[in-house]
């Protein structure tokens, strides 16, 4: 059977991964560019004697990249040595926007690639009132129309049928300015390439993957011997492109002039409005996190219960000894522990999902442009800010179709203040200990409080942003230019694919890190270096000969954990976390939470010898944590360890710090440098010594 190669190419918001999704039939994978963070989307679809591999690139406006995304459209139609590189271009297109597709088909076709124009959302045509004679425009493009309806599946077979339709070469380039036609022609020199477009492409960029590292410098000498800009050769393109497009389609695609206001335009006229539309996103985004949190406890318990009965098989299947402790309380806890904000996972997404499929979060990042401008941040940041009160970790991933490098990189580093699902169990015991439960002007307290960090996490990120966005120089100025696109029907398999692709992303991505330092920390925790982690009993009896066999269990339990390996550390770094009102058995509780933040209540149950099979939803257990910890004292004070300053300490070294490796990794794979996430993990971790430092010699 033969084998041919497809790329499916167009503006955002055209459908095309409705399209894709239709042609290939769900028979798709995901993964990553070779060697970069992109999402790679292919699928396969059989006609006749022929297996084509579809891929689905990201969505650009023009071939020249701005963005990560944008860069892989590029290489893949340029390098003809990728396997990518395709036989075929389908270029995706919508009634309104057929102007902007085709300057992105003409790019294609003069670069000298086979292509076909396919106009999606067929039954827009009537409602927008437009006109469209197919036949002329299959003419002045060159090459086959066809229209299509993903939502509904109207003419995907015949378009499915007609991929093997042979397209004629189509070679008809744009009259450059002449002004840049000497350039040009030493270019051309340079590397004879079949097109005259493929060198000027490579002329307008700053640099090319896809040419030696040689050939880029006699380019960019060449510009220089010219006084040539890239910025300014892109825009004198677009420029004619866009006059002449426009002249040449304007008998080809006729609108009415009677048409009425679309139900688009009367729903902007709302959601859009400068007063009601913030009023209505924000009340939207009260109902998500309401939902994320009630929807979630159930599925949260039910995935805690078949973890703890899984541990309890385990734990009964295999002899006791290492290897059990390390399945049980190793990988099995680790495993759970992420396992458990799945649900949290799937319901962000869910509506995330939901959010862009409508056209409706187009319409957010709208709105918040203007406010997140002043911090060096873009309306397109909202979408990883919110994503990040659920997890960072794909939050941050979301971040890629950030366009400029500078608000893309800002926006990375400062994700990770949102306060996510991981911080608040930490935030539950904690505030149950120090903060009273009694109602102020009728609402309670610790809910107001809980509410307070959520909020203290806005500001965080937002202040972060200021100083960094001070410090990071932008190699361009940014303007946010996006088209707003028309509601419609989400489309339920895009939704449940999208849910799933990012779902599945979060745990191989997370898990992998977590389930590794999972496995330290038990190792860690479980070997001591002498005789009183291995014979605990024997200096337990000597100090205390009055314990119940139960009594003794948790002291040993307690003791090993003190004088295991961890247990070294925490009282290694006693002397650095002492100011911030803390003793050795919450360092051991900081230093395995920066596997995961919500680490830390685990530990500390087995530090306060109540052992690891910790629910801070049973009361009964809530309420022998809440005694044991709040009958402690820290011996460095006499006073008890969880007293009012200790606490607000606790909070706020929790609300900014990098305590989640998982995130750390993330980061280093989304921004491809040690030096900004090593930056990144400094400053965090920084600003929430100071500010636990400040608050607790003001509150002691």
């Amino acid at each position: 059977m033969k084998k041919k190669t497809i790329a499916l190419l167009g503006n955002p918001n055209v459908g095309k991964t409705s399209l894709f999704n239709r042609i290939t039939k769900l028979n798709q994978k995901v993964g990553n560019y070779p060697g970069i963070t992109v999402e790679k989307r292919q699928g396969t679809v059989k006609v006749h004697d022929i297996e084509y591999t579809v891929i689905d690139l990201p969505g650009t406006y023009t071939l020249y990249p701005n963005s990560l995304d944008e860069e892989v459209v590029l290489n893949t139609l340029l390098n003809k040595e990728s396997k990518d590189y395709p036989d075929l271009v389908v270029v995706v297109s919508e009634p309104s926007t057929i102007n902007r597709g085709t300057i992105i088909y003409q790019q294609v076709r003069e670069i000298g690639h086979p292509a076909i124009f396919v106009i999606n959302m067929e039954d827009e045509i009537k409602d927008k009132g437009l006109h469209i004679d197919i036949a002329r425009l299959e003419a002045y493009l060159k090459t086959k129309v066809y229209k299509t309806n993903a939502r509904t599946g109207k003419g995907i077979d015949t378009l499915i049928q007609n991929l093997e339709t042979p397209v004629s070469p189509y070679f008809g380039a744009l009259d450059l300015p002449s002004q840049y036609h000497d350039a040009l022609n030493e270019a051309k020199k340079l590397f004879p390439l079949e097109t005259e477009y493929k060198t000027w492409i490579h002329l307008a960029l700053d640099s090319s993957s896809a040419l030696s590292e040689d050939v880029n410098e006699k380019l960019d000498t060449i510009r220089k011997r010219y006084n040539l800009s890239t910025q300014q050769l892109q825009k004198d393109e677009a420029i004619l492109r866009h006059d002449r497009i426009q002249n040449e389609l304007d008998n080809i695609i006729t609108k009415s002039q009677n048409k009425k206001l679309s139900l688009t335009e009367k729903i902007d006229n709302i959601l859009i409005h400068p007063i009601w539309g913030y009023v209505i996103f924000f009340s939207l985004l009260f109902l998500i996190f309401q939902a994320i949190y009630s929807w979630s406890g159930p599925l949260m318990d039910t995935v805690d219960g078949l973890f703890a009965a899984l541990g309890d098989y385990v734990g009964s299947t295999f002899p006791e000894g290492p290897l059990n402790d390390l399945l049980v309380n190793g990988i099995i806890a680790g495993i759970g522990g992420i396992v458990i904000f799945l649900p949290q996972i799937i319901i962000l997404f869910l509506f995330i999902s939901l959010m862009e499929e409508t056209g409706y979060m187009s319409r957010v990042v709208f709105l918040m442009d203007r406010w997140l401008k002043p911090f060096g941040l873009n309306g397109k940041s909202v979408i990883p800010l919110m994503s990040g009160a659920a997890c960072a970790i794909p939050a941050v991933m979301s971040a890629r179709n950030i366009e400029n490098p500078k608000e893309r990189l800002l926006t990375m580093l400062v994700t990770p203040f949102m306060t996510c699902s991981a911080r608040l169990p930490i935030y539950i015991v904690i505030i149950g200990l120090v903060i009273p439960d009694k109602e102020v002007w009728g609402f309670n307290l610790q809910g107001i409080t809980l509410f307070g960090m959520y909020l203290l996490g806005i500001i965080g990120a937002l202040f972060s942003a200021l100083v960094l966005n001070r410090i990071i120089k932008s190699v361009r100025q940014s303007f946010l230019i996006f088209e707003l696109p028309i509601y419609k029907k989400p489309d339920l398999k895009n939704v449940l694919t999208t849910v799933w692709e990012k779902s599945l992303g979060f745990l191989w991505g997370a898990g992998k890190i977590i389930l590794a330092i999972s496995i330290i920390l038990w190792v860690l925790g479980n070997f001591g270096p002498n005789d009183r982690f291995s014979n605990p009993e024997k200096y337990i009896v000597a100090e205390q000969p009055d314990l119940s066999e139960e009594q003794l269990q948790n002291e040993i339990t307690a003791y090993k954990t003190e004088y295991s390996y961890l247990g070294y550390l925490g009282r290694g770094i006693e002397p650095a976390i002492k100011p911030l009102g803390y003793d050795w058995k919450i360092g051991i509780g900081l230093l395995s939470s920066f596997a995961a933040r919500e680490v830390f209540v685990g530990t500390v149950a087995v530090v306060y010898s109540l052992g690891e099979d910790l629910d801070i939803e049973d009361e009964e257990q809530k309420v022998t944590l809440f005694d044991r910890m709040k009958a402690e004292i820290n011996r460095n004070t006499g006073l008890p360890t969880y007293n009012f300053a200790t606490g607000i300490s606790l909070l706020l070294f929790y609300a900014f710090a990098m305590q989640c490796m998982a995130t750390i990794g993330v980061v280093r794979r989304e921004t491809g440098s040690w030096k900004w996430t090593i930056t990144q993990a400094l400053f965090m971790t920084g600003l929430a010594y100071i500010a636990a430092l400040i608050a607790y010699q003001l509150l002691k």
